[in-house]
């Protein structure tokens, strides 16, 4: 049977508005966001008095943050979703990504915040290596889905696949921007075993959404991807 590489990974790539559930989408990891604010400013407090528990941010400096990576995250999101993005939006990728970033942003926060263990006060020299990350990982992938977006504005390159800009250094420079992101949040709750989760998108990245996505590509440029395949970096730019 013919597998139709538009669906695989894990998504859709036939274009389409699905204003609805974009919409939702960003409503939503607004909301979540939101929650992240309220358990800042008392609400973990209060949920724990109410569980009868004694539950506090041991370092809010530091949860103040990480909220406000998860408050830069949604930004960027909503600029992908109702700008940058041509494909669909599915309902099963909207609530499957939204349990996702619940349990990710609300979890960096609490662990950072010191609800699980003991962290360290800002600022270390760490810190600062773990904010760099973060700029330099959501410029990568903001910044070259925006170059891709106004290259393909241009009517003379309508069918044609982009291959200038950061995506000279790697094919999938937006997907190894979004990986460095997380690498500088999960560093951000000075929480060593953080970590795993840059290290999970990374391998889910290599091992599912690209080669699917390559697929797609093969399949939609056929006289253009596999040259660019042949000579550029799939991932890491200057390494793999």
């Amino acid at each position: 049977m013919k597998v139709d590489s538009r669906n695989a990974g894990g998504v859709n790539r036939s274009h389409g508005r699905t204003l609805a559930q974009r919409t939702f989408f960003s409503l939503g990891h607004l909301a979540i966001v939101l929650l992240c604010v309220w358990l800042l400013c008392g609400g973990l407090e209060w949920t724990g008095r109410l569980l009868g528990q004694e539950w506090a941010f041991a370092d809010r400096g530091r949860s103040a943050l990480l909220v406000g990576c998860a408050a830069l995250y949604w930004l960027r999101h909503a600029v992908t979703l109702f700008y940058l993005l041509a494909r669909r939006v599915d309902w099963p990728e909207v609530f499957g990504l939204l349990a996702f970033f619940a349990l990710i942003e609300i979890g960096l926060l609490l662990t950072g915040g010191g609800l699980f263990t003991e962290t360290p006060p800002l600022f270390r020299p760490l810190d600062g290596v773990a904010l760099a990350l973060l700029l330099i990982g959501s410029y990568l992938n903001t910044a070259s889905e925006t170059q891709r977006k106004l290259w393909k504005r241009d009517p003379a390159n309508q069918g044609h696949c982009y291959t200038g800009g950061l995506f000279t250094y790697s094919q999938h420079i937006n997907y190894f921007g979004d990986t460095v992101m997380f690498a500088g949040w999960a560093l951000l709750t000075a929480v060593p075993w953080a970590l795993v989760l840059p290290t999970l998108m990374a391998a889910m990245f290599v091992g599912y959404h690209i080669p699917a996505l390559d697929a797609y590509l093969a399949t939609r440029y056929p006289d253009e991807f596999p040259a660019y395949a042949r000579t550029t970096k799939k991932f890491i730019p200057f390494i793999y």
